[in-house]
């Protein structure tokens, strides 16, 4: 019955005549739904907040790690020479000096020259190598004996060497040369390229020249060492250090300092994540201008939620830390402080000369003993509580909110549905109204009609 329209009203009546009773009816539903938006924008807000209180302890996992307070840099006089990579854990602040006298290198050995490198046979037989792990042998077969033959099968032996093709332009007819090499630097890597067992070839092959495996030689603080390879982690305390090229007679300083840059600014990181928070709930407390022109606070200004995440976040940078082994107490003697509006400064300068003079004191005062003292464990505790599932003020929030939505969702869906029945109702009472009103027209036409005809008699 909910379908019936009318056309023409025999009564006299508009034909939407339901529907402007409807559309009254419906009034107590939109008030309803207007709520549920006031509702479920709070609730996004709400959202929005827990993301930005979330986000101050988001970089403050990385502040009690080993390398949290602790981290270095690497300094060279010339990294074309010597270069190096530093463990901010293991490492010592400090200058060094180093000399390279000469790198470390593979035992290698070079050909004589070929008119090419994949048509010219070199023969069948064998090529013998002397190495760390005794006397070795690279059977030479005859289907493929090229040069590049032989480079691929001596890689392919598992005796520790490899071996390819170069073209030296020295010699202009015969420029192609296998160079064989070992796979390690340093003396123990030693291996001698003695014979050569080739027969029935195009042309015969010989070691033109080789190269001994040696160690690098290194001058630190003017004591001079044989390390085996370029690469060392033993000269530096914590530090990689990267032999580039020799320059024997020269003195390169080398130096391991504090990181201040990279420390800072993990600090300000978590600041900015702060004072986003903060400029959040101060925003939310400010008269700002709405639809009606007249302003007023933020959606959640005034809410008590507020007040207490705000209370905490102060809490945290205003009370001193308790049982930590640092002379620091609060975050003011590192130059994190409230300004005049309410929200954090760094002073990075502040906090890089307390650094410098005392890097252990200050990483105490952020990690404590990394559960219950320290200022990262007492701002985890903070926001932990703020947003814990059970009992937090931001889940607790969003939890009335959503209540109160799914209960205006609730009335808004029986409203609807009694509202379905009123109007099948009315629609039914009007479609008979109109019936009635139909055929007492039809019968008001009749008597006229009766009447006129009598009269013409």
């Amino acid at each position: 019955m909910a379908g019936i329209r009318f056309s023409g009203m025999a009564s006299g009546l508009p034909p939407n005549i339901v529907e402007q009773l409807m559309e009254a009816e419906r009034i107590p539903v939109k008030q309803m739904e207007v709520q549920k938006t006031k509702q479920e924008d709070k609730l996004k807000l709400v959202n929005e907040l827990e993301t930005k209180v979330g986000d101050v302890t988001k970089n403050l996992t990385e502040l009690t790690a080993t390398s949290g307070f602790v981290d270095k840099k690497f300094i060279s006089g010339d990294t074309n020479v010597v270069d190096g990579t530093v463990d901010p854990g293991k490492s010592v602040p400090g200058d060094y000096a180093i000399e390279v006298i000469q790198l470390a290198q593979k035992p290698a050995a070079i050909s004589n020259g070929f008119p090419d490198k994949d048509q010219t046979q070199i023969g069948v037989g064998y090529i013998k190598f002397e190495t760390p792990d005794g006397e070795k042998e690279v059977y030479i077969n005859g289907d493929n004996s090229t040069l590049s033959g032989v480079a691929t099968q001596i890689t392919n032996a598992g005796v520790g060497l490899k071996a390819q093709v170069i073209e030296d332009r020295k010699d202009q007819e015969n420029p192609f040369k296998i160079l064989i090499s070992g796979l390690g630097t340093g003396k123990d890597n030693q291996v001698n390229f003695p014979k050569i067992y080739l027969l029935d070839g195009d042309q015969d092959m010989f070691f033109e020249e080789s190269r001994k495996a040696q160690n690098a030689k290194v001058k630190i603080d003017g004591f001079e060492i044989e390390i085996p390879d370029n690469k060392s982690s033993d000269l530096i305390p914590g530090v990689t250090l990267d032999l580039k090229s020799a320059a024997p007679g020269r003195e390169i300083r080398l130096g391991v300092k504090e990181n201040l840059e990279v420390i800072s600014g993990k600090i300000k990181s978590f600041v900015d994540a702060y004072n986003a928070a903060l400029d959040f709930i101060q925003k939310q407390s400010k008269l700002q201008a709405n639809a009606g022109g007249k302003p007023a606070l933020g959606p959640l200004g005034g809410d008590g939620m507020m007040r207490s995440i705000e209370n905490s976040l102060r809490r945290v940078i205003l009370n001193p830390q308790m049982g930590v082994d640092t002379p620091i107490r609060r975050v003011g003697e590192l130059g994190i402080e409230f300004n005049r509006n309410g929200t954090l400064n760094f002073n990075q300068e502040k906090f890089n000369k307390t650094l410098n003079a005392d890097p252990g004191a200050v990483a105490n005062f952020f990690r404590g003993d990394g559960f219950n003292t320290g200022f990262v464990a007492t701002v985890k505790r903070e926001i932990g509580n703020l947003m814990n599932g059970q009992f937090g003020a931001i889940s607790n929030r969003k939890k009335g909110l959503q209540s109160r939505i799914d209960q205006v969702n609730s009335r808004i869906e029986t409203k609807e549905r009694q509202l379905e029945r009123k109007e099948e109702s009315l629609r039914k009472k009007f479609a008979d109204l109109e019936g009635k009103m139909s055929a007492m027209q039809a019968q008001q036409a009749k008597f006229a009609a009766m009447a006129q005809g009598g009269g013409g008699g």
